[in-house]
């Protein structure tokens, strides 16, 4: 006789119930919420740390020495001061200052060992300009941090226990600077690979963290009056439903952002084989390129170099509230030189790839909102989506930040932003030639785990 056909749905929910109620896992669930506060409030002065380091380099120290703002030149010092620094990290220290952002956010958690790495290459590089965000670097630190709670509670023997911590740190840390748990959660869930049971356990934990950090910063947003820097748009262009004309301009647009973002990806991994011999001379080589692609940004445009060094939040909200203060011209000069410096870093710097891929998206997008029957809010919402489609391999999490970004126009705009995002995942995937040194999951990122799922172990 065969078994039932809701058998082993009744076996699964059996399974949940069970781990749901034992004993370790309720105290599993309670240590994310201990820990979600104190990884929080450590990454809270991390990020607002390095805001303030960015904010003395490119606008205290200009009006400083006599510059409203920082003139053409002032990227190529800092960047190869950042390859100086960066360089003795890379090649002395465990762990070589974090993972590669090539790879996405993927791979093993950072573990105690790797964090001071890790931590000292985003802060002292990011605010010099390296054109990589801080997301990638905010998860080494809940993970990290998360992992050494563990082993100083003498809890390190249960790997799965260990990994799922990591991850939920990580998890906490990122979602503050996503803007909150819910897109942390979705990228989880999308990027973990895991499904029924085991999801469930997983994401319960993470959330519980992310939820518990975001209080965090939340409070002491207010508190201290410290700005971090967080992804978020205050200011949108006048809400407008997409028409046939949005989409008819949109999903080329999409492809096209795909097409830009992959190619920068396939720099960044031809970087990576350069760089593997003579890494300190060669670091130093590709932070003072990125330095000289960033000058020559501002040398074309007359803007500041700032827009193209960065990692993009506050451009991002420029280009949100005034999506025509920037000419057509200037907009491409921005993907160009900003897509070449990035695909340069990727390989080569320390830091995060989605927030500045977030803004060539949307650079790009507006760039062809001009087009007959193309607004510039269907554009910023199909650019943000595409980009982060492209570069993460995850569309439904990228629609999912698009729509939190978009906040009160999203509603409309939530059919253009899933076709875009799916278009974006499609094209990347047709165009992108997987390098050997790639794990297997969405992105490029090894094991397809953003911030290390179970599946990946605990880090050393």
């Amino acid at each position: 006789m065969t078994a039932p056909a809701n058998a082993a749905p009744d076996r699964a929910e059996q399974s949940l119930r069970q781990t749901l109620l034992s004993p370790g896992y309720r105290r599993l669930l309670l240590l994310c919420v201990l820990l979600g506060v104190p990884i929080a409030l450590a990454c809270f002065f991390f990020v607002a740390f390095q805001h303030e380091l960015q904010h003395w380099v490119w606008t205290s120290l200009p009006e400083a020495a006599g510059y409203d703002t920082p003139p053409w030149w002032w990227p190529l010092p800092a960047l190869v001061l950042a390859g100086l620094v960066l360089a003795p990290i890379v090649t002395r220290m465990p762990g070589g200052g974090g993972h590669l952002p090539v790879n996405g956010l993927g791979g093993a958690p950072v573990g105690p060992r790797a964090l001071p790495g890790a931590v000292l290459a985003a802060l002292a590089t990011l605010p010099l300009g390296v054109v990589l965000g801080p997301e990638a670097p905010l998860m080494a630190v809940g993970s990290g941090l998360a992992l050494l709670a563990v082993r100083r509670a003498g809890a390190g023997g249960d790997q799965r226990a260990s990994a799922i911590l990591a991850t939920a740190g990580s998890t906490a840390a990122i979602s503050t600077i996503l803007g909150g748990p819910i897109a942390a959660a979705v990228l989880l869930i999308e990027g973990a690979g895991l499904a029924g049971t085991q999801l469930v356990a997983l994401l319960l934990p993470c959330l519980l963290a992310s939820a518990a950090g975001a209080l965090v910063f939340t409070g002491f947003g207010q508190w201290t009056g410290l700005d971090i820097g967080a992804l978020a748009l205050p200011d949108l262009p006048p809400q407008a439903g997409p028409d046939a004309g949005d989409f008819l301009w949109g999903l080329p647009t999409a492809a096209l952002i795909a097409v830009l973002i992959t190619l920068a990806r396939a720099l960044g991994r031809r970087t990576v084989t350069w760089t593997r011999q003579h890494t300190a001379a060669r670091t130093v080589a590709c932070a003072t390129a990125v330095g000289v692609c960033v000058a020559a940004y501002a040398l074309i445009t007359g803007r500041s170099p700032a827009e193209a060094a960065l990692s993009g939040q506050a451009a991002l909200a420029q280009l949100a509230a005034h999506p025509h203060a920037w000419s057509v011209g200037a907009l491409v000069a921005l993907v160009a030189c900003k897509g070449l410096a990035w695909g340069i870093a990727l390989g080569a710097l320390r830091g995060g790839p989605i927030f500045p891929s977030v803004l060539l998206g949307a650079a790009t997008a507006l760039a062809c909102s001009g087009l007959p029957g193309f607004g510039a809010t269907p554009a910023l919402a199909l650019g943000i989506a595409s980009a982060a489609a492209a570069v993460t391999g995850l569309p439904l999490a990228s629609s999912v930040l698009a729509v939190l970004l978009m906040g009160r126009d999203s509603h409309d705009q939530m059919p253009l932003i899933v076709m875009a995002s799916v278009v974006a995942f499609v094209v990347a995937q047709l165009v992108r030639r997987p390098g050997p040194e790639e794990g297997g999951g969405p992105g490029g990122a090894p094991g397809g785990a953003p911030g290390g799922a179970p599946r990946t172990g605990a880090a050393r």
